[in-house]
């Protein structure tokens, strides 16, 4: 049973990273959103630079592509789709179809196998997408969709890569993430916007800082850090249900801070993906409390 202050960091840290897609829809309406990505990550970096340790050779392979999947490409994408969306819940919810996509991948690049049940759950979680696709708002912004979900595909494919990651603590791989994502992003960002100029511009707007500020420190070092906290003392599996807060929060938000009005096809498809996700989430771990079938007895 989990403690109640602990139960109440998990909420939160839930709450910081609803809020983190209301932070950076504001940010990405003021700067350009590659930029805003390059700036993130030199503010993650600045602080949690002491925390750097060199990794073992053969983690360098792996490490790099963890953070270019997870880091450098998942959330260049995912802000983009921000910047060129009006609305912050169907972002939000789309995004959670990264969890069916990882058990996907799993299966076909770890051979791990799954039972009918689990697959009904990704069943279910891709028909809230068809669902959600049929919406009006998605129909305006497929490009957008498009993002999304190449923002939540390349996570699923950092997330499997993860698996294999040996002695690197949570906030060293925070330091790394932000250190080998900067050199794409900024090639990028010099390419195709203007960062120099964009940042130059917003040199005297507080809120512009104050939301940057809020998604490296309270998302990403507070967030993950708080996370990373919690799993050293509980199952992974008892934790993860509960982060499908995340998208329900955040389409509350949208409503009520980003001025989100949500259709009806929308909130079916979101709450099928949910219902989908969670489903594989739970199975997953019944699966892993399952006792090891014993040898019958002579």
């Amino acid at each position: 049973m989990m403690p109640p202050l602990h139960f109440l960091l998990l909420f939160a840290i839930c709450l910081i990273w609803a809020g983190n897609f209301i932070a950076a829809a504001f940010v990405v309406g003021e700067l350009e959103p590659i930029t805003f990505t390059v700036a993130r990550y030199l503010l993650v970096l600045a602080l949690v630079f002491p925390l750097l340790r060199w990794p073992e050779q053969r983690q360098w392979g792996r490490l790099i592509a963890c953070c270019w999947t997870m880091g450098a490409l998942h959330f260049g994408l995912v802000f983009l789709a921000l910047g060129r969306s009006n609305d912050v819940s169907s972002v939000a919810l789309l995004m959670q179809i990264y969890i069916p996509m990882s058990t996907l991948l799993a299966i076909v690049l770890l051979g791990e196998r799954i039972g009918w049940r689990s697959a009904t759950g990704i069943a279910i979680a891709f028909g809230g997408v068809m669902v959600m696709g049929l919406d009006p708002l998605v129909l305006s912004q497929l490009d957008v969709v498009v993002l999304v979900l190449l923002s939540a595909f390349v996570l699923a494919v950092g997330t499997i890569l993860m698996r294999g990651l040996k002695g690197i603590s949570v906030l060293n791989f925070q330091a790394w993430n932000a250190a080998l994502s900067l050199p794409p992003l900024l090639l990028l960002a010099f390419w195709i916007e203007q960062p120099a100029s964009s940042l130059i511009a917003a040199a005297g707007r507080l809120d512009i800082w104050l939301a940057l500020a809020y998604s490296a420190i309270g998302a990403s070092i507070i967030g993950h850090g708080g996370f990373y906290w919690l799993i050293q003392r509980h199952e992974v599996n008892r934790i993860t249900p509960y982060l499908l807060l995340v998208p329900v929060l955040a389409v509350l938000l949208g409503v009520l801070v980003w001025g989100d009005r949500p259709g009806p096809r929308l909130l079916l498809g979101g709450g099928l993906v949910l219902v989908g996700v969670l489903w594989v989430t739970l199975r997953a771990r019944f699966r892993r409390a399952a006792p090891e079938p014993t040898a019958p007895s002579p």
